[in-house]
This record gives C-alpha cells, sequence and structure tokens, in this order.
C-alpha cells in the first residue's frame, strides 16, 4: 500500500487508509443487498469515523448501527438520521435522557434482551419514540433470547409502551465454526423469532443479522436487514478466515523498523497502536500485506517482533504495513486515520466516537 508523498507521513505508528479500496468494500456490499432488497445498516463501531459513515449512507445505507449511546450521538452529531444500538441495554436515568434526547432529533432503536430488560426501558423512556428490536441467540451463546421467546419479550416491550420494530442477531460463531453454518443458524433463529413475535400479536417489521465473516453464506431470503462492520477495511482475521485477501485490506498500521535484535524484525506498532486481539485461528498478531509469509509472532504494548519467514531484513528506519487481526480494537486506539488520495492528497479523518463506550 503506498505511503504517500515524502515529508507528508505522520509520525509512526498511524492508521493508514486506502480510499479506493475502503469505497470498492462499500460499494460491492452495498450493491449485493441492493439488488436483493434487504437493507443495509452497517455497525459504525467498525470505523467510529463520520467521514466512513458518511461514504456508507451515501452508497445506500438506511441508517447506522451502534454499539452505545456515545456512539450514537457521535454519528447523529455527524449527520446520520436512523442509528440503532445493537446491544442489549440496561438503561438508567442518565443513558434513557440522552436517548430520549436523540430520538428528538432522529430515528432511533435499541436492544432488549429480556422482559426485565424492556421494563425497564419502557419505564424509562416513558413516551419516548426510541422503538426496540429484541436480541435473539442464533448460537455464539453471548447475549440474546432464544428465539423462541423472542414473542414474550416483544409483549413485554409493548405492555412497557415501547414500539417493537422487530428481531435482531449476530452469528458471531462465523468466526471460528464454519461460516454456511453459522448463516444458517442465523436465518433459522431469525424465523423462528419472527414466528414467535407474530404469534404473539406483534408482527415484526425487521429481521435483522449479519456479520462480515458471514455475508457471502447469509440467506437474503430471511433477512430484511444486514448489519456488517468490518466488510468497510477487513483486517488479519478477516484474511485468516479466507473471507478477503490481501488485496481487499483497506487499513494498515505503518510501522518503522526500530531493530534487527535477534535476526528479525521490530516495529515501533505494539498492542497500544494494534490491539492486543489473537483468535484461536488466528496464526500470529498481525500479518503484513506485502510480505504474505510474514506474522507478528511477539507483541508488546509498543513492540511487535515480524518473522518475515526468510526474506531480507527491511533497513532500520524504513517502514511497513501491518494489518490488524481486529479492525475494530485497532481504530479505537486512534484519534485519527490518514488516507491518501489520488485526488486530495493526504489528510487525516477524525475517529470522533473513540472511547465513547457507555
Amino acid at each position: 500500500m503506498p505511503l504517500g508523498p515524502l515529508g507528508a507521513d505522520p509520525v509512526t505508528p498511524y492508521l493508514q487508509v486506502d480510499v479506493d479500496r475502503l469505497q470498492r468494500n462499500l460499494d460491492r456490499t452495498a450493491a449485493r443487498f441492493a439488488e436483493a432488497g434487504v437493507a443495509l445498516r452497517p455497525h459504525a463501531k467498525t470505523h467510529k469515523c463520520p467521514e466512513v459513515a458518511r461514504r456508507q449512507l451515501a452508497a445506500g445505507a438506511v441508517g447506522l448501527t451502534v454499539a452505545t449511546i456515545g456512539e450514537a450521538e457521535a454519528m447523529v452529531a455527524a449527520g446520520c438520521n436512523d442509528v440503532f444500538v445493537a446491544y442489549p441495554l440496561w438503561l438508567d436515568e442518565r443513558g434513557s435522557r440522552r436517548l430520549a434526547d436523540l430520538a428528538t432529533q432522529v430515528t432511533v432503536a435499541i436492544g432488549v434482551d429480556s422482559a426485565e430488560g424492556a421494563a425497564n426501558a419502557g419505564r424509562l423512556l416513558d413516551g419516548s419514540p426510541v422503538e426496540v428490536l429484541v436480541e435473539v441467540d442464533s448460537g455464539q451463546h453471548r447475549s440474546g433470547a432464544a428465539p423462541a421467546d423472542a414473542g414474550a419479550v416483544a409483549v413485554a416491550a409493548r405492555r412497557a409502551g415501547l414500539e417493537v420494530r422487530g428481531v435482531f442477531t449476530f452469528p458471531g460463531h462465523g468466526y471460528g465454526a464454519e461460516r454456511s453454518t453459522a448463516a444458517r443458524d442465523e436465518a433459522a433463529a431469525l424465523w423462528t423469532a419472527g414466528e414467535a413475535m407474530a404469534a404473539a400479536g406483534v408482527e415484526p417489521r425487521v429481521l435483522s443479522g449479519g456479520s462480515t465473516p458471514t455475508l457471502a453464506d447469509a440467506d437474503l431470503d430471511v433477512l430484511t436487514e444486514a448489519r456488517p462492520g468490518v466488510y468497510a477495511f477487513h483486517d488479519a482475521q478477516q484474511w485468516e478466515l479466507g473471507v478477503v485477501g490481501p488485496e481487499d485490506l483497506a487499513l494498515v498500521c505503518v510501522s518503522t523498523v526500530i531493530s534487527h535484535a535477534g535476526g528479525r524484525v521490530v516495529l515501533d506498532a505494539g498492542s497500544k497502536a494494534l490491539g492486543a486481539d489473537r483468535a484461536a485461528y488466528a496464526t500470529g498478531f498481525g500479518r503484513l500485506p506485502d510480505h504474505p509469509d510474514a506474522r507478528v509472532v511477539q507483541l508488546s504494548e509498543h513492540h511487535a517482533v515480524v518473522d518475515l519467514a526468510g526474506a531480507p531484513l527491511p533497513p532500520l528506519g524504513s517502514t511497513l504495513a501491518v494489518a490488524p487481526n481486529h479492525v475494530c480494537a485497532a481504530i479505537n486506539l486512534h484519534d485519527e486515520l490518514w488516507v491518501d488520495s489520488p485526488r486530495s492528497g493526504r489528510s487525516a479523518w477524525p475517529v470522533t466516537a473513540r472511547g465513547r463506550n457507555s
């Protein structure tokens, strides 16, 4: 990935975006779902960046997904008029006031996954137009009600005075299990949950799912909405899973070679720049797009040790591009994304929702 004109580089380590690859990723996914008649609501927790959000909305997204109220506030301030907090919020007075305020400006929905959570949200929101979607577990076994219990949760939400939009799930086990199996689990869970809601007298308008690994296998006859996040940039995890190749990676961490200790490359990008995530299937702490056989084999806070698999050591002071394992975690460690465009040159995009964890 080109590093831009000499003298224009920020100080390493920094995150660099290939804007053409980014736009290609956005357009390709938007076109697929538009053709299928499925709404696209990308997850902004991946990028936390208004400039990326605007590109997603311009490509046809119906709105944005976020993980926290703070992320919702940041995206609304950036111009998004429809946000869904895809998280089973347990509201308090302050959170409910923030949501109610947002709902006077734009369309807002939140997640619930229990009758108790729905009742609590209804009590605190007290007539606010905030809508809810019932979260169900499709196989990741994290949060989410059993699909067959979605009707009971929806009824509790309606009794609490909340408008129920539909049901959502996250097939996160697609990161470890067979992706096609996870996609089938997703469709089955949404279908069962939708039937349970309809049987309880609450007709779901939205059946929402989606994760980047399962997008290619998603059942678009069941889903009415998809919420991928990582697809915008992709990362080393998606490369390792075989979802994409290195040519689709739109974000890297540019790092300086600071040492040749032990006959290996040591970079200045540690866990505080790349993030510390390493899934069980990952072969390292990051991948180098320009050196496909290389691996980041050791990671400290400010050091990344790279085994170049026999390739010549690059000179001290030179730079290498590293694809983080988990792009969402890496971006949350940086204040800006650096972008090289052949049309507008180099610029910095602020990561305005960084650290908005509540």
